[in-house]
């Protein structure tokens, strides 16, 4: 991405620093040594063009820990998924599936337990019916399971309610994609995305799913990883937690995804330019345009609530506006994002032509306050 003054791109230079102020202020410690948020990043472009990346902050929780570093490398958790759709959307494009095709037709073993009538559309607007998470979700992880296990006990359970009645976030509907795209293109979904959208995109610091050189040498690329301040659920887990060796090389298509904020604002370019970055064409404008477009309207027995006022795409979540969980309210309704649990935040607004990308080390508490008021700070500088 080219690199501009923020007042060469349209981006009030004032309000600009007024982020940059308000960031920092919610990473400075207090007098105990502890900040609100440990450490972030941000990176901001429109019109094709950014200032760059900003970080804040520490490289870890740690009162004693240096300042972040430049090169850092983030969990961002939930942001995984529309990059997991990516990949779906790409074996559409080249015809290897259809989005109204049953699981089943893919994974033969994935139709029982009244699971037959669930289509990729639904498992990418979040219309399936399964769970966000399995019932045995910690002790696949306890038990250091492969991603296999987590389709296999997919395959065992049942459905919350009839696919496409209504709508429940559920991020073991792209642990089954992930398999669907191992099934069609005999690689993982991390290999698949290093072979069509990393390497050639340039993003050559994103993995979902850590290598093993990744752990080796004298400067391991997983010490440039930020450090997360850990929930209550994570912190006596470290066999299988955020900072495990396990979780960083599972490549759950779900949350799994390393990357830097430099990596992650080329892939949001490359969305905002209708799925094309630096000339190279990675998905057509058509796609992009069906992939942010509401998938609800189309299914009638959702209820009206759902299919007006929180609206999926394909993979990306639009904005929710007057609800607690939007992107800020500032953002025009063209506006499709995703939330990340460990603390992050991707937006693109097509009408004003521009893309945030906000990673912390905080959880997300419940309503993401910092994001949305980060977000509505962000917009307030766009002229």
């Amino acid at each position: 991405m080219l690199t501009a003054p923020p007042v060469d791109i349209g981006i009030n230079p004032d309000r600009y620093q007024y982020v940059i102020d308000l960031v920092e202020s919610w990473c400075r410690p207090d007098e105990t040594g502890i900040s609100q948020i440990p450490g972030a990043a941000l990176i901001i472009g429109r019109h094709g063009k950014t200032p760059g990346v900003e970080l804040f902050g520490r490289q870890s929780d740690a009162p004693d820990a240096p300042p972040i570093r430049s090169d850092s490398i983030f969990l961002v958790a939930s942001l995984t998924k529309p990059v997991v759709a990516s990949a779906i959307l790409r074996l559409v494009e080249q015809g290897h599936l259809t989005l109204d095709e049953r699981v089943e037709e893919f994974l033969p073993g994935f139709g029982k337990h009244g699971k037959h009538a669930v289509t990729i559309r639904h498992l990418l607007s979040h219309t399936s019916g399964l769970p966000d998470m399995l019932p045995t979700n910690q002790v696949l992880r306890a038990a250091n399971a492969p991603l296999s296990e987590f389709v296999s006990n997919i395959h065992s359970i049942g459905l919350d309610f009839v696919p496409g009645r209504s709508v429940q976030y559920q991020s073991m509907g792209f642990a089954v994609l992930g398999e669907i795209i191992r099934v069609i293109t005999g690689k993982t979904a991390g290999q698949f995305l290093n072979d069509d959208f990393f390497q050639p995109m340039r993003m050559f610091d994103t993995v979902l799913g850590a290598p093993d050189s990744w752990f080796e040498g004298p400067n391991p690329n997983v010490d440039r990883i930020a450090g997360l301040r850990m929930t209550d659920e994570q912190i006596y887990q470290s066999h299988w937690n955020w900072h495990s060796r396990y979780w960083r090389q599972l490549g759950a298509p779900w949350g799994g995804l390393l990357t830097t904020p430099n990596n992650l604002g080329r892939f949001a370019m490359m969305w905002l330019q209708g799925g094309e970055l630096e000339y190279h064409r990675y998905l057509s404008p058509t796609t992009v345009a069906a992939a942010t477009r509401n998938q609800l309207e189309s299914m009638k027995e959702v209820p009206e609530d759902d299919r007006r006022c929180r609206p999926w795409g394909l993979g990306w979540r639009l904005n929710w506006l007057a609800h607690s969980a939007n992107f800020g309210d500032l953002l025009s309704t063209y506006a499709y994002g995703h939330w990340g649990a460990t603390g992050t935040a991707m937006w693109i607004d097509p009408v004003r032509d521009a893309f945030c990308v906000f990673l912390t080390t905080l959880p997300q508490e419940p309503h993401g306050r910092y994001l949305s008021r980060l977000s509505n700070a962000v917009c307030a500088a766009f002229e």
